[in-house]
């Protein structure tokens, strides 16, 4: 499966957000304002939902986990899958000295 491309750019995205939060007044419900601006913005209106709640999130309106954090958690993920490559790495490499150094006694 591929990595979806990024088809917006950040610019709209803040663009169609800010759209929509001027809208949420004159509509009944979030939904019906992202449902009428998706379409001037050229994506499908769960995206724009997405891009909604990112930023209520980003901003403190909304509880969840803001994008610095998760940012910043993949970078942690991301050292620790490392970590644990070379700890496996030296794990190996200190079996295989520790059995040379028993082999080199036992000819001796």
């Amino acid at each position: 499966m591929s990595k979806k491309s990024n088809q917006f750019s950040p610019e709209v995205r803040e663009r169609a957000v800010r759209m929509v939060l001027e809208h949420r007044g004159e509509s009944p419900s979030l939904w019906a304002a992202i449902d009428s601006i998706a379409p001037k913005v050229g994506c499908v209106p769960k995206t724009l939902h997405t891009w909604v709640k990112r930023q209520e999130i980003d901003g403190g309106v909304r509880k969840g986990v803001t994008t610095s954090e998760l940012q910043r958690l993949k970078e942690l993920e991301r050292e620790n899958k490392e970590l644990r490559k070379a700890n496996e790495i030296l794990k190996l490499a200190s079996a295989f000295f520790a059995q040379a150094e028993l082999d080199r006694r036992l000819k001796s």
